[in-house]
């Protein structure tokens, strides 16, 4: 069975940067529903790679985690959620006990917010 090979061109990757191509390649984004359709063979290949079996994978370049190294881990602790920019009416007391605390008022309410989802969310399981 033949897998997916990728090798680096230094020599290629040296002229291209003596060109300038490397700044003149466009950025592709994509988001979880509009993922460009898969051709055939990348089906293929997929399914290929998917039938292997765990033991064919080589993994001398990324060793497996210890558990100790398991052991100081914390999930999500990179995990930035994506701001969005609304408007909300708050009772004006409120927003003067808010804004009275010090600069961050809008982080803050994000805070309580959160907490309150987490607990929400948390009582429902």
């Amino acid at each position: 069975m033949e897998g997916i090979r990728f090798e680096w061109d230094e020599t290629k990757n040296l002229s291209n940067r003596k060109r300038g191509d490397a700044m003149k390649t466009k950025m592709v984004s994509y988001t979880l529903d509009r993922l460009p359709t898969l051709t055939k063979a990348q089906r293929a290949n997929l399914k290929a790679l998917e039938t292997r079996p765990d033991s064919d994978i080589d993994t001398s370049d990324i060793p497996e985690m210890t558990d100790a190294q398991w052991k100081n881990a914390r999930r999500g602790h990179f995990y930035r959620p994506r701001k969005r920019q609304i408007t909300a009416r708050v009772d004006a007391d409120v927003l003067d006990w808010l804004k009275a605390q010090g600069k961050g008022y809008q982080s803050r309410i994000n805070r309580i917010l959160r907490r309150e989802m987490l607990t929400s969310v948390k009582s429902a399981k």
